[in-house]
């Protein structure tokens, strides 16, 4: 089976196509779509056969629950229960958008959607074309990162053809995600607003809104049951060994970076770097690949590149991939936890580093 591409602009959305392809979900086909944060592969969240098939395309872990995705509000009441009313709220300040709420799972809703939780994970996107999918879908639609299981996520429709092709129905290419990092995940099933995984919301704004919430993201061994999407220690990874280092002063971080790669490079190691734009030029030598994230203080741009660039270099043949962990601020809280888990947990500290 070769996955059939449609190309979608998503400033002039062909309406007719997006019909087709909603009634496609409908009755049970895997369609990639795209998000404002990465491509999801989805299915009828209703039906558990449908989902299963997300399962063995991605070739996905059963114990990693999948997000589903809604067009509009009022659809939340049939796939939760026992909504608080605090959902509504965070709902009308940042739906549609890269927020994912934890909520009690509607019995209609297939258990196989949450790995056998009684807990859902439900979101809103803001993309444009997801937004006319789901409207044409009819039904809520259960939709992880389009990407084979612990692989980078893929942005752009060409990486999910790259992983996918073949194993999905149909792909909706709308050009690349505009934020790159998967959304943030809030769980509100406890007695305080728990954020399980950074995202593309950065916590300082759930902050300013829910001054109580808590961080504790988990990084659980693929043995264990995930309480939300993309907890596993080992995700999001290149096929390369990801090394992270860690440290307050980006020089000798650079400088460290730089001595290791040498050491690969005279011990016959294929090695690449992802570097910020300030660290570029201080990195170099025969053979290294270095690839530019963006500067250091532009971490929208760095998060929008982070997989692209990941996937660059391991269809560049590198064995290595080196890398360094931005401040655990905004938006680079979310890097440093996709490199913390591309790396599997394993970061080189730089002096007094803060580790994930």
């Amino acid at each position: 089976m070769m996955t059939e591409v449609l190309r979608i602009d998503p400033a002039r959305i062909d309406a007719a196509a997006i019909a087709a392809a909603g009634a496609r979900l409908r009755a049970g086909a895997l369609v990639a779509f795209p998000t404002e944060t990465v491509y999801g592969v989805g299915a009828n969240a209703l039906d558990a056969a449908a989902v299963a098939r997300i399962f063995a395309a991605k070739q996905r872990a059963l114990n990693d629950p999948i997000i589903v995705h809604l067009a509009a509000l009022p659809q939340l009441e049939t796939v939760a229960t026992d909504i608080p009313a605090l959902a509504y709220t965070l709902a009308e300040r940042f739906w549609p958008g890269p927020l994912t709420l934890i909520l009690q799972r509607h019995p209609r809703v297939p258990a196989n959607v949450s790995s056998g939780l009684l807990t859902l994970a439900v979101r809103m996107p803001a993309h444009p074309v997801a937004q006319a999918l789901l409207t044409a879908a009819e039904v809520p639609v259960a939709a992880p990162s389009a990407n084979l299981f612990t692989r980078p996520s893929a942005t752009a429709g060409g990486h999910v053809l790259a992983d996918l092709d073949g194993r999905i129905d149909l792909l909706i290419d709308g050009g690349p995600a505009s934020i790159g990092l998967e959304s943030t995940v809030l769980d509100l099933t406890g007695a305080v607003p728990t954020l399980l995984r950074p995202g593309g919301l950065p916590v300082e704004t759930l902050q300013a809104l829910l001054p109580q919430v808590q961080v504790r993201p988990g990084y659980l061994a693929s043995t264990q049951a995930a309480a939300a999407p993309g907890m596993l220690l080992k995700h999001y990874s290149p096929r390369a060994q990801l090394l992270l280092f860690d440290g307050t002063d980006w020089q000798a971080v650079t400088a460290h970076m730089q001595a290791e790669a040498r050491r690969l490079l005279a011990a016959g190691r294929r090695v690449g770097i992802m570097a910020s734009t300030e660290q570029a030029p201080l990195l170099g030598a025969p053979g290294l690949l270095v690839q530019t994230l963006g500067g250091q203080a532009d971490l929208a741009a760095v998060g929008s590149r982070l997989f692209d660039l990941m996937r660059q270099l391991d269809q560049a043949g590198v064995e290595v991939i080196l890398v360094a962990a931005p401040p655990a601020a905004g938006l680079g809280l979310a890097i440093r936890d996709r490199l913390y888990r591309a790396a599997a947990g394993r970061v080189i500290e730089v002096g007094d580093g803060e580790r994930c």
